[in-house]
């Protein structure tokens, strides 16, 4: 209270009337009058309470105490105005605190008015509590939300959260709920410039981190070509806990909208969905007509990234020359390339140029039909330094099953360049994103597997010429003639088992990633589509399934060590006799040697062995993996005829 000379009491009660109102009037602005004082709560420096004086009518008393709640509601909101005032405390913030500016000019400029009525002695107190009533509820329904942004220190989405939330608790009274909703848009004004901006032209301009989407600028685009476990397509921009409880329908469009924004820019392709007056994103009001604005930006996104995807940069050719060349399609060029490659390629992994391997394929590719291939140069050499086996097992998201432990597994000493040889592919942003590092290394296990069993079958192909040399000669029944059939029969294991990857795996999953490709409506569909073509690849090859891998691997092993001693068995078993007189060709004559004999019978042996141990295993896993089903058909045809 003021110093003044008397209580008011003192005073004539139709005197202290007219005091008392210009006190309200004061109070009502948040100034302190002669009778009535402001004070703080103790303990709670941002709650205020009014006094009058005691020696007030009652009545007047009783009157004046029914305008204090409207006084307290614009000084709380006062210094909420003074407090968010500031940019530190976000876009928002500054938006809301910029509307209950607005609010406080009007409260103010009905005060004024009242004032003047005052002053022509036309204002009584009851018609001071009369004007005051309208603005009651609205009043204490804003201080009531500043109380709670203030308490929980509310910024950004939390703001725009409170103020729907409160407006939608609001629904019975139609005026509150009508303030809450126009200050819910005037603090989103911010927010859907910045909104405007990501799904408009992929860009994210939000200096105090209110958006909802966050931006790892420490990851890169060259990662998704180097590394393996590369996390930029997922992590570089990625969802915030905090979202307007009005996007959470759409938060995953907004983000992906803007993705492939920025993807077109990344590729210097400065593409910006057009933007007219009806597609600036409005108030989201009953229309949900920023519904429909988000909607059209992710399909312009969508089709623009595509389009760029699938013609200047051609997706498909890309596609399609990593099928002919890692997953041997076209197979002119390999054959070529292992005849001239065949001395390096036998040396120890370790021993192996790989400069002279590139050299090598070079020119391989020049002299085939691959030379045709515009994509034929981004082909690259490399040299693993571990088993498929080994380098399988190293890649735990690969969701190997079944069977065998990698760990346990028995890996040799040394390996040669054959069994670690493996082709890459040169890939550019923005097919990277398609043909990533991970893509990439699951296409080259698949190759790895596929060039083994291809050298497998070319070593008994040489065996198998061995044998026809000498078919002139009289070897029934004879270790050489058991050696013949054996030969065919790894050979005819071998080609069943290309047969198997190449017609019955690689072959039907192309053409279904193929057509679901040419209607894929976005690039994460294309990533999806390939990923899954990949994965079904891998297992069906049984790459995934370790039991299967490791009985094939041991079959090819017992194939190559009979190939390579295939010249010793047959040169063993021959004896060149000179030609009677007259004649000038040699006769070859055989002759049982029991070292051949016996080496015969037990690579015969080790082969039946581990073949009719693997076609229980086909059969069984048949009926969980009917892919499998011809593959053991072929197999239990091949150890019927030993």
């Amino acid at each position: 209270m003021g110093a003044q000379a008397k209580p008011i009491g003192c005073y004539h009660a139709s005197v202290q009337e007219l005091i008392v109102i210009d006190d309200l009037l004061s109070a009502m602005v948040g100034i302190e009058g002669r009778y009535i004082s402001i004070g703080r709560v103790r303990g709670k420096a941002d709650e205020v309470t009014f006094q009058v004086d005691a020696s007030m009518d009652l009545a007047l008393q009783e009157l004046a105490k029914r305008v204090f709640p409207l006084c307290e509601s614009y000084l709380l909101i006062e210094q909420f105005v003074e407090s968010r005032s500031q940019f530190k405390k976000g876009l928002v913030n500054h938006a809301f605190a910029s509307a209950l500016r607005a609010l406080l000019l009007d409260h103010q400029a009905m005060v004024a008015q009242l004032e003047h009525q005052l002053r022509l002695k036309s204002l009584s107190l009851q018609g001071l509590w009369f004007y005051c009533q309208k603005r009651m509820g609205p009043m204490k329904a804003m201080s009531s939300v500043i109380q709670i942004a203030s308490t929980d220190d509310c910024v950004g989405v939390a703001v725009l959260n409170l103020l729907q939330s409160q407006a939608k608790a609001m629904a019975g009274d139609h005026v509150v709920r009508s303030l809450l909703e126009k200050m819910t848009h005037c603090a989103s004004s911010a927010y859907l410039e910045i909104l405007e901006r990501w799904v408009y032209e992929g860009v994210i301009d939000d200096p105090y981190g209110e958006f909802f989407i966050a931006e790892n600028s420490s990851l890169q685009k060259e990662s998704l070509s180097q590394d393996y476990d590369a996390k930029y397509w997922k992590h570089r921009y990625s969802l915030k806990n905090s979202i307007p409880s009005f996007l959470k329908d759409v938060a995953g469009t907004i983000l992906t909208t803007g993705k492939y924004l920025n993807v077109m820019r990344e590729c210097g392709h400065n593409v910006q969905v057009r933007v007219s007056e009806n597609s600036k994103l409005q108030n989201f009001g009953s229309n949900h007509h920023y519904l429909e604005c988000i909607k059209t930006a992710y399909d312009f996104a969508s089709g623009e990234l595509l389009n760029l995807v699938r013609e200047k940069y051609d997706l498909m050719g890309k596609l399609r020359s990593i099928k002919h060349y890692l997953l041997l399609d076209q197979g002119d060029f390999l054959v070529h390339f292992m005849d001239i490659a065949r001395e390096e390629l036998t040396k120890k992994a370790e021993e192996v140029s790989v400069e002279k391997l590139q050299s090598l394929l070079d020119l391989a590719l020049r002299s085939t039909a691959a030379a045709a291939d515009p994509c034929h140069e981004d082909l690259t050499c490399c040299v693993e330094r571990s088993t498929l086996r080994k380098r399988l097992s190293m890649l735990k998201d690969l969701q190997i099953s079944d069977g065998v432990e990698h760990d346990h597994l028995e890996e040799p000493a040394s390996i040669t360049g054959l069994e670690a040889f493996s082709l890459s592919y040169k890939v550019q942003w923005p097919l990277s994103l398609v043909i990533s590092r991970k893509a990439l290394t699951k296409y080259q296990l698949i190759f790895r597997f596929l060039f083994h069993c291809k050298h497998v079958s070319r070593q008994l192909c040489g065996a198998w010429q061995v044998h026809q040399g000498v078919r002139a000669a009289k070897i029934k029944g004879t270790a050489v003639s058991r050696s013949s059939l054996l030969c065919r029969s790894m050979l005819k294991f071998m080609n069943s088992l290309l047969h198997y990857l190449t017609f019955e795996v690689l072959e039907p999953n192309w053409h279904v990633m193929n057509t679901r490709l040419q209607s894929a409506k976005s690039i994460d569909e294309v990533i999806q589509y390939h990923d899954l073509f990949l994965q079904k690849c891998l297992r069906e090859c049984m790459l995934l399934l370790p039991e299967l891998l490791k009985k094939m691997e041991k079959l090819k092993l017992i194939c190559l060590q009979y190939a390579a001693a295939t010249q010793w068995l047959i040169s063993s078993s021959i004896e060149i006799t000179k030609p009677p007189s007259g004649r000038s060709s040699k006769a070859l004559k055989f002759t049982e040697n029991a070292g051949v004999t016996d080496a015969v019978r037990k690579f015969e042996e080790e082969f039946n062995t581990e073949l009719q141990s693997l076609g229980p295993i086909l059969s069984n896993r048949s009926q969980a993996e009917p892919y499998l089903t011809h593959l053991a058909q072929w197999i239990l045809g091949v150890g019927n005829e030993q």
